[in-house]
């Protein structure tokens, strides 16, 4: 007899492995960096746009990009931007880009979807994904240290259900 939707939804799921999530991280890594090349353009046409107004003034010879680099705010800019993109997908579906290609989910431990709270707690300790090395050492729960401070699993999903999440959350 074959499982039904909800059945499939509300399995007990394996946790991921070390591999599974070097995998889902190179594919994330390539994502973030497109976010990065686009929140960087974006920043620099608001610097176009403030000096041609007038808001601001260039030393001669002085780039926008030379004007971006000098100020802290530019590389917290990009670092929130690549926060908001894995703290958005982790709270709205439990999977990024290169999660839901290697059907893995980060979920609460009784497998609900984890809080605004979780995702940012995952997102300030995960110390750009170097958190995972930790699943090498705990081969009998295989959390790493995000998952252990925010109260949240990684798991391995059977194929039916990484495409029951993605229908649901479209």
């Amino acid at each position: 007899m074959t499982p039904s939707p909800s059945q499939i939804l509300h399995a007990s799921f394996p946790s991921a492995s070390f591999w599974r999530r070097l995998a889902a991280w190179v594919y994330d890594l390539l994502v973030g960096t497109a976010i990065v090349m686009l929140a960087a353009a974006l920043a620099h046409v608001f610097a176009a746009i403030l000096t041609s107004s007038g808001l601001v003034v260039l030393a001669e010879g002085q780039e926008h990009a030379d004007w971006l680099n000098r100020t802290p705010l530019f590389g917290i800019y990009l670092v929130l931007c690549v926060g908001w993109f894995f703290g958005w997908f982790w709270w709205r579906s439990g999977q990024t880009v290169g999660m839901r290609a290697w059907r893995l989910k980060v979920q609460q431990r009784d497998g609900s979807r984890i809080s605004k709270k979780q995702a940012l707690i995952r997102l300030l300790t995960c110390l750009f994904g170097l958190g995972n090395l930790w699943v090498l050492v705990d081969w009998r729960n295989r959390r790493a240290w995000h998952d252990y401070a925010a109260g949240t699993e990684l798991v391995t999903l059977s194929k039916e259900a990484n495409q029951l999440y993605y229908w649901k959350e479209l």
